[in-house]
């Protein structure tokens, strides 16, 4: 760069850094190369790089997941911790979470022409933590605004409120600005549960029984595959976030979904799909809420209750194993304590 430049560097603002960047090559066009080359940096900042691909894994004839191998977001995943899941029907492709990014729906996207020209006509979310709808930006970027994003009515309250934006915040903290220029894109479809969507081919039945991972989770049911997308309400290898959930809320869920639904392929937002996952999942639940229930009974305080939690068999049984177990347990069991504190009085 020439002492030339610096003068006209000094006069460049942030804001008109940004500004060319949003603009692109009109701008840059007429610039020194140097400056071009900043001006780039900057549009780099202000969007995240691209999300690398990851393959799709099918789970059913006409089901896939993008699956995410980490169950929290951090720079080196780019917010990739959730998996998504899509649906070839004859009228086009349905998307069971949309992800945590523009950049992740963008790659998913991608990874969903490998396996079908169709475009996608449908996305839905299973609740408003943003790991699940931030990806909404993609679809609708790739298809436009009318395509129907569907969610619970309280979800999509939720995200039009503090939390959608909250939510965009911490992901781009978390991930170090790897989410960064993902917009807020509300779900512009309200459902409730047992209401049946047909596209295509497939039937799609939406589910929701009681508060459990959140207040508004909705499962949906594919029913030619015999597969149900649970969301958050049940994971394969790590503790479901609880702070707005409930332990024996989520018990009657499960035993609500099973009735309704039969056997089924359980697809979780996190973790590999199975047919016995509420169950394993229950069972390490039932292992951190009932000492907690017991000692509140026997007026224990928290931290008998945590240690009876730690010496349960059903917890450690996957306490070796489990993503983040130490760093979270401690919080669980205070959630399962109040919680049942709350139920006794």
């Amino acid at each position: 760069m020439s002492p030339d430049d610096v003068p006209a560097l000094r006069a460049i603002t942030r804001r008109r850094w940004l500004g060319m960047a949003a603009t692109g090559g009109m701008v840059l066009a007429g610039l020194n190369p140097d400056v071009q080359v900043m001006a780039q940096q900057a549009s780099q900042f202000v969007m995240g790089p691209p999300m690398p691909d990851i393959a799709p894994v099918q789970v059913s004839p006409r089901m896939w997941v993008v699956p995410a191998a980490d169950g929290f977001p951090t720079p080196a995943n780019q917010g990739m911790m959730s998996n998504v899941t899509f649906v070839v029907t004859t009228a086009g492709v349905v998307i069971l979470d949309s992800g945590s990014s523009l950049q992740i729906g963008r790659m998913v996207i991608r990874m969903i022409r490998r396996v079908t020209p169709l475009p996608v006509v449908a996305v839905f979310n299973s609740h408003h933590h943003g790991d699940h709808w931030l990806g909404n930006h993609a679809f609708v970027e790739a298809y436009g605004e009318s395509l129907p994003i569907y969610s619970l009515a309280a979800t999509r309250e939720l995200i039009a409120g503090v939390a959608g934006n909250e939510w965009r915040a911490l992901m781009e903290r978390w991930t170090n600005q790897s989410t960064a220029g993902t917009k807020t894109v509300l779900p512009n479809r309200t459902v409730t549960s047992g209401q049946v969507i047909q596209i295509g081919d497939i039937t799609f039945r939406m589910h929701h029984h009681s508060q459990a991972h959140t207040t508004a989770d909705l499962c949906v049911q594919v029913e030619q595959e015999r597969v149900t997308h649970v969301g958050d309400i049940a994971m394969t290898n790590r503790i479901a976030n609880f702070d707005d959930g409930s332990y024996r809320g989520t018990f009657t869920y499960y035993d609500r979904l099973r009735a309704a639904t039969g056997e089924q392929l359980w697809v979780p937002g996190h973790g590999e799909s199975r047919r016995d996952l509420l169950q394993t999942y229950e069972t390490l639940l039932r292992g951190i809420w009932e000492p907690c229930l017991q000692a509140v009974k026997d007026d224990k305080p928290e931290a008998e209750a945590k240690a009876m939690v730690l010496r349960d068999a059903r917890v450690q049984a996957r306490a070796a194993t489990m993503q983040g177990f130490e760093g979270n347990i401690g919080k669980y069991i205070s959630l399962a304590y109040l919680e049942a504190e709350k139920e006794a009085f």
